[in-house]
């Protein structure tokens, strides 16, 4: 998504937790500078100074990118049935509520008419084995993104949602599966136009939500999962 925008004439800023330097290192391979801000969204003192930080860097947005989700391994992998309140407490406030508390905190930088708030997502409407409370996290974020739309509406400021097919990524490698399952697999041949994990059609996505061509769309799910959603 990075590298998309920056390619596209957009300026970009990060955020990185727990490790800046690991973002801080990935940036040097993109086509242009992005300058990396130290955010964990559960803090409330970080997200305090979130605006002022990053308008060292930019006086106002256009546009933020929601691409944040975490949920302790006991929230994941089948343990649905047995997962405590303090892990489903942590995969509600990192994956959910952060959009709101996000959204927010980068308020007072929105202050163009048209500005655009885009978030990941991952199809909520059907259970997926394994997924368990990241599913309810994302079922979640769906409800936040409407209602933000709603209350950010007369502000001018759009709020929106990509829901991409999976795609191979680190978080991704933290669920498990079973032996000789390959959920991508399974994933290409459902899609009517298959689907080759590749981020690059989720990040246009993105790109052409924060862009002006999408001027009165808000409260909106974007589904770039290669048509799987609609097949039963």
């Amino acid at each position: 998504m990075a590298r998309l925008a920056l390619e596209n004439g957009a300026e970009v800023v990060l955020t990185a937790f727990p490790r800046v330097s690991l973002v801080e290192r990935l940036v040097r391979r993109l086509p242009g500078p992005a300058p990396v801000v130290g955010l964990d969204v559960t803090d409330p003192e970080q997200l305090g100074n979130l605006a002022d930080r990053v308008g060292e860097h930019f006086g106002e947005l256009d546009g933020v990118l929601h691409s944040i989700a975490y949920a302790p391994p006991a929230a994941l992998g089948g343990n649905f049935t047995t997962t405590t309140w303090p892990d489903v407490a942590t995969t509600l406030r990192t994956s959910t509520y952060s959009l709101h508390s996000l959204s927010i905190a980068l308020l007072p930088l929105l202050r163009k008419p048209g500005s655009s708030i885009v978030g990941l997502d991952f199809d909520s409407s059907v259970s997926w084995s394994e997924y368990d409370w990241m599913g309810v996290a994302k079922s979640g974020l769906e409800s936040c993104a409407r209602y933000l739309a709603y209350y950010l509406g007369p502000q001018g400021i759009r709020v929106n949602l990509v829901a991409a097919g999976p795609i191979r990524t680190m978080a991704a490698s933290e669920f498990t599966k079973e032996p000789g399952d390959d959920f991508y697999a399974t994933w290409q041949a459902k899609a009517p136009l298959g689907w080759e994990a590749d981020a690059d059609p989720v990040a246009r996505a993105c790109v052409a939500l924060f862009s002006d061509w999408f001027p009165a769309t808000t409260g909106e799910i974007l589904h770039v999962d290669g048509g799987a959603h609609a097949v039963g």
